[in-house]
């Protein structure tokens, strides 16, 4: 099935405002999305690398601003 890898990676990225939390290292999200979509959202900045042991990534400023921006969007 083809689909629109922008679309998609817009939903992760509201998906994981939905899963976020406050710690010391900033803003998180717990990382238990597609993996494809996790990697081009690090590629672009809005999140730390996801291939790591952590449950969660850390979400840039940008991406935590987006994040939360998306997720209104999309589910308000």
């Amino acid at each position: 099935m083809d689909f629109d890898n922008e679309k998609v990676d817009e939903a992760v990225l509201a998906l994981l405002h939905l899963t976020s939390f406050n710690s010391d290292s900033g803003v998180r999200a717990w990382k238990g999305l597609d993996w494809s979509s996790l990697e081009r959202l690090h590629e672009k900045g809005l999140i730390s690398n996801p291939k790591s042991k952590s449950k969660s990534v850390v979400v840039s400023p940008d991406g935590a601003k987006l994040s939360e921006e998306l997720f209104k969007k999309h589910f308000s």
